[in-house]
Order: C-alpha cells, then structure tokens, then sequence
C-alpha cells in the first residue's frame, strides 16, 4: 500500500503533483510559522532569564563571598528607561557577576553596548555626567535581556550605596529567572494559542484537504472494486503525509528567516537576541512529528464518509444539514463568562481557572456552530434572491455548509480574537490609563520620607531651566504636598488656588492618583491650606519640581544635574509623561500583544482562504465545464464562487466581532466591573481592510475558472 500511494502521489499525472506541490507548500508556511510563535514565546523567557542577577537577590546553595551593598534604581533618558545598578564592595573577593570580568570599584562603571553608543553619541551633561568616574568595561551580550538594554553598574564606596533607600547586603549574587505568576503565563499562552495557533493549525488542516473531493471520488472507486476500508486509508495517509513531511521539513529550512523579522519585533519591551529565538529541542520535536502526524489523522478522518458509504460519495449525496445544537458550545462559554459577573475568585490562578476555559470554550463553540450559522444565512440569502447566480449559490451553501464554512473559520477565530483584544484592551486603556498628556515642561524628582534634607532644595544653574520650586510635605489630611501659590501660578496647566489662598494642598506629582484617570487642566482648583508660611517655612521637603523651556537637551541637562546633586535618589528626576510611564508599558505591552495577534492572524487566515477557494474550484471544475458547455456564461459562473465564498466571509465576520466584544463585556464587568468602551477608527480600519484582503484573495482566483473549465476538461475528466 505505502509504494502505490507513493506512486498515485508521485506519479499519477500532472494534477497529482501540482497538488502534491500546493500542499507542501501550505504546510511548510504554516510549520514556519508554527514554529515562530513557539520560540517567540519561548524568547520571552529566555529574556527575563537573562537580566534575572540585575535584581541582586541572594544566592541559596551557593558559596558566599565577601559581602556587596546592592542598589536596583531607575533612570530615564528621553523617555527611555535605565536599570542603574549601584554596588559597593567589601573585601578582596566579591561574589561573580555575570557578563563583567570583575566588579567595578569607586569611580568606574560597566554599560550595556546599547547604553555606552548613547553616551559616546550625546554630551556628557546630558548623560555621560550620571556615571562619575571612567567606563571600565561592556556588560557582555550574554547577561542582558535585550540588545537594547541600558544598564550601567556604578562603582561606589559602601557607606555611599547605603545611603540610597532599599539597599542591601549580599554575598552571592542569584541568576535564577524571575519565575511569573502561573496565571499570567497561562494568560500570555492562551491569547497566543487563540490568536495565532488556532489560526495556524486550521491552515495546515486545510492545505491537507486540497482537493479533498475529488479525493475522496478516486478513493470511493476503489472500494467500489473491491479495496477494504484499511486499504483507502492508508493510501489516503500516505498521501497526505507524504506532502506533509516535505513540507514541514521546508517549513524548519524557512523558520531562520521568519526568526530574523521575529528578532526585530519588541514583543515584551525590547527586542530579542536572534539566538534566543528558538523554539527548543522538545517543542521542535513534537512540531516536526505532530504537524505529519495531524495531517495523517485528518486524512483519515476525511476517509469516514468512503468507508462507511462509498456508493453515497460516487453519487454526490448531500451530507446532513448540521442542527442548533451546534450553538450550545457557545452558549455554554458565555454563560459561563457572565457567571462570574459578582463572583470573581480572589486569586489570579482562581481568575485564570474561571475565565480561560470560558473564551476557550466560546472559540471552540464557533467553529462548531459556524456551519450552522453558514446554512441558516444561505437559507435566507436563497429565500430573497432574484437573480441566478444568488440562488445557485445560495443552494450548494445550504447543501454543503460545513465546506464553506471551513474556507473561511480562520477569518472568524482571527476576528473574534482580534475583538476581544481590542475590547479588552481599548477599555483598560479608557479607564487606567494615564492621561497626564503634555501640560507642561517639568521634571520633579521626591523624597519622600527622607530625613535631613535642607528646607530649601537647591539645583545648580542649569541653561533653559525657567525655575525650581520645593514642594513640602502636607501635615494634615489631603494631598500629600503643599505648594505656594505664586509657584503654581508658574504652571497653570496643573491648576490653580482657591482666591485669596498662599499654600495650596496638591499631590507631590502635580497630577494626584486618583485623578490621573481624567487628567489635571488649569480648571482644577486645589484645595486651600491653612498653614502660614511661617509654618510652612518648617516642614521637610518632599519634591523638588524644576521647570524646562521644552528642548530635550534641556531636559536632559536639568535631569543629569538632580541625579548629581541628589545621588542617593531613590524615585528617578521624571518628565509629566514618564511618570505614567509603567501603566502605559503596560497597556503597551497589551496593545503590542493585539497588534501581533492582528498582523500575524488574519494573513493566515487569509491564506487558508486563499487555498480553500483555489481547492474548491478545481474540486469542481468538471460541473463548471459542463455548465459553460450548456450555454453559462463565464461571468455567471464567476459571480456564484465569489458569492459562496463572500456570504459566509461576511456573515462569520459579523458573528466573530459581536461575539467577540460580547465575551470581552463579561469578562470586564466580571474581572474589573467595567463598561466596555468601543472601539476606535483602527479597529474598524482593521477589520476592514482584512475583510478585503481577504475579498481580494477570492477575487483573485477567479481567473483561474476561464482555465480550468474549459471544454477539454469536460472530455477529459
């Protein structure tokens, strides 16, 4: 059986091969791209192993060396993030470090690459000046997270390091890798698994059903003259499998290139090192055995009707109209989400437990439902046909739905993931993201609870800064600072004094946290306070906020001066817009997830379109040909395949974003209690310029019917 189904693949004519060709190809993309996703997810990883000692965590089980006072801290550098690492050692034998022959001692320091290029490349007041002393060395490409890390480890004496808040003793220094909740994990996986595996796996599933009818005709004969069931399956898994081990070798030979795009993509904050994209022995293993594997299976599994009933598949009988029972899937998944609603479990990995299986559930829910779905609008679209080409197709939809909708089920799971991503993101960012916006050109650096700071926070004169103003701490009940109103006359874009006041209570960011939601304008009147300024007068400083004529230089020189002046900073001299900066990471790092999911899924989709629509059409190029020859004009024929291919693309489309923005309403008022806020422009410009991708990819094969259908066929078939 294995050298016959050798031989009908190989051998058995030009159409064989072409057939054989298309689907290695479809497995070979859908295998490159299987294997993307896994290492990218693994890539994750691996980078937050690799900067896991920048935290200075004790060592447990290791050796202990002469003690290090250890200081994690943040800088900035326009916009951009710095991981300062300040240390102070005792003794002859400091504990190892990973990526630097040796600590640093006073007046030295080691950088990143990325981090000693903006030095080399910006003046030495603007940031240079931060690291006192001379560059001793590169932090090796092996202990950072990311060729775009910038990180610097600052040599200090030990009673300088102390000073800084947080400090601390070690004397072995731990590389193990932040471990992430198992929830989170499970949350990344399962958007990841939605988005683009989903998606992934329905492509390699269809490319192994090209021409699966006229497969399953061939395979019928056979067991008509007198092949045993186990006979047409193997030859049928020999076929497909064949096809599928070719192409999912080509599939590993592609995968370096796509992992050089991938290594460009800041999937978390930063990019990848090329070398930590890899998808891992194990997980390589199990893809190189289990996408033949799956395409035998489903090569199998298509054999059922032909073992069963080969008489019924010769003679074109139309399958079993699919029930509504097909919607309970679904149903039960949004019940299940709306369940939740008042009763969310207190831990993340109870959360995790209580809606995962619920959006699984909803996804695996409609693609059991989208044929259902795909009849009940071809019933409709036949009852208000007027002209013949609707009604033609409106009938084989009806007749054959589960065909059409497989065509376009990856369309609707990129869509409805893609939804829900957009749902749920779109409404965090409503109603946690910072809006501090651009209101003004300043940059404060607090103390709070520091002790023995003058009243009177000085800053030496800096070109292009207009002031610098001390905010004190507010005894009494309110926000947590004071200012003078004559200082926040200087800055009305934060607000205002109530009239007649001299102080008025503010928080010490200027902007507060509970109004960060909906901003700070110059129509906020701070509450007055009832100290005098003799009073005042004695109160510790808590914030230093100094004013900038908006020029980044500016900033930057102004920044570099209060690291120098105030080295044992604990919160970093930050811009209005860099204090919101880890809630928008964060929702950045969501949207990133979004866009990714965008980008990647509906493409795939679109080529699993692409090949059903190419697959159906030489599936039924013998009827076309009949048709043409009775007198169907060409445009007619053309006018049917787009309009079978279009109605369930469209009416998936509407289904997957209803139901998509649905689940993400359950599960924002069941998770965090909000309101689904709708979606922007992008959303909509999305989705349709996906939809008309992949109305372009209909389009684009019905050329092929003028070749396919012509009178030769007939003969010939």
């Amino acid at each position: 059986m294995i050298r016959l189904g050798l031989r009908l693949t190989l051998a058995n004519g030009r159409a064989a091969l072409l057939r054989f060709v298309l689907i290695a190809v479809a497995v070979a993309l859908g295998t490159a791209l299987l294997l993307a996703t896994v290492a990218g997810v693994r890539a994750v990883d691996t980078q937050l192993g690799r900067g896991a000692w920048m935290r200075g965590q004790q060592a447990a089980g290791v050796a202990a060396a002469d003690p290090v006072v250890w200081s994690n801290r943040e800088d900035y550098f326009n916009g951009a993030s710095i991981w300062r690492i300040d240390i102070g050692f005792q003794g002859d034998h400091p504990p190892a470090v990973p990526g630097m022959a040796r600590l640093p001692g006073p007046g030295e320091y080691y950088v990143t690459q990325a981090l000693h290029d903006l030095i080399a490349a910006h003046p030495a007041d603007q940031l240079g000046a931060r690291f006192p002393g001379r560059e001793a060395g590169i932090v090796e490409d092996r202990a950072v997270p990311s060729p775009d890390s910038l990180v610097a480890v600052v040599g200090r004496t030990p009673a300088e390091v102390r000073a800084i808040p947080r400090a601390h003793e070690v004397t072995a220094i731990s590389n193990e890798p932040l471990q992430l909740p198992a929830a989170a994990m499970d949350l990344v996986l399962s958007v990841i698994a939605g988005g683009l595996l989903f998606p992934l796996l329905v492509f390699i599933g269809t490319a192994t059903r090209l021409a699966a009818t006229r497969r399953e005709q061939r395979f019928a004969a056979m067991r008509l003259v007198g092949a045993t069931p186990r006979q047409v399956t193997a030859l049928a898994a020999v076929e497909s499998g064949v096809a599928a081990v070719v192409g999912t070798v080509a599939g590993f030979a592609l995968f370096p290139a796509l992992r050089a795009g991938l290594a460009a993509v800041p999937l978390s904050t930063e990019r990848f090192f090329p070398a930590d994209i890899t998808p891992g022995p194990v997980l390589a293993v199990l893809i190189a055995l289990g996408v033949p594997l799956g395409a035998i299976a489903a090569a199998a599994l298509a054999m059922r009707r032909v073992r069963i009933s080969p008489l019924g598949v010769v003679r074109q009988v139309t399958p079993k109209p699919p029930r509504a029972w097909r919607l309970i899937p679904m149903a039960v998944g949004l019940l299940e989400l709306a369940y939740f609603i008042g009763r969310r479990p207190e831990t993340s990995s109870g959360q995790t437990a209580a809606f995962l299986p619920g959006f699984l559930l909803v996804m695996i829910g409609l693609v059991i439902a989208g044929p259902w779905l795909t009849m009940t609008a071809a019933r409709l679209l036949a009852r208000r046909a007027r002209r013949l080409p609707t009604l033609v197709a409106a009938r084989r939809l009806a007749d054959n739905p589960q065909a059409a909708f497989r065509a376009v089920s990856g369309v609707m799971l990129a869509l409805f993931v893609v939804s829900v991503a957009t749902g749920v993101i779109g409404t965090m960012n409503d109603e946690r993201g910072v809006h501090y916006g651009r209101l003004a050109a300043v940059t404060l650096v607090q103390f709070t609870g520091r002790e023995g700071l003058p009243a009177d926070l000085t800053l030496p004169p800096v070109e292009g800064v207009t002031f610098a103003v001390t905010l004190p701490r507010n005894p009494d009940d309110g926000p947590s600072n004071l200012i003078a109103c004559a200082d926040l006359a200087r800055i009305p874009q934060y607000g205002a004094c109530p009239a007649g006041a001299q102080y008025a209570q503010i928080w010490g960011n200027l902007v507060g946290f509970d109004q960060v939601r909906t901003g700070v304008g110059a129509a906020t009147v701070w509450p007055a306070s009832p100290l005098t300024a003799a009073q005042v007068a004695q109160l510790p400083p808590d914030t230093l906020v100094v004013g900038l004529d908006g020029d980044p230089a500016t900033t930057e020189r102004a920044r570099t001066a209060m690291v120098l002046a105030f080295p044992d900073y604990e919160v970093p001299p930050m811009t209005d817009v860099e204090r919101g900066s880890n809630a928008r990471t964060q929702m950045a790092l969501f949207q990133r997830l979004a866009n990714v999911i965008m980008l990647f899924s509906l493409p795939i989709a679109g080529c699993s379109l692409a090949v059903s629509v190419a697959s159906g059409l030489a599936d039924r190029r013998r009827p076309f040909s009949l048709l043409r020859l009775t007198g169907v004009p060409l445009r007619m024929l053309r006018r049917v395949v787009a309009l079978e291919s279009a109605v369930p693309l469209l009416a998936v489309a509407v289904l997957a974003g209803a139901t998509g923005f649905g689940a993400a309403q359950l599960f924002l008022r069941a998770q965090m209690g909000y309101t689904l806020t709708a979606p922007g422009w992008s959303y909509y410009a999305l989705t349709a310029l996906g939809l008309a991708v992949s109305l372009g990819i209909i389009a684009s094969t019905l050329p092929l019917l003028s070749r396919m259908t012509g009178p030769e066929t007939a003969r010939n078939e």
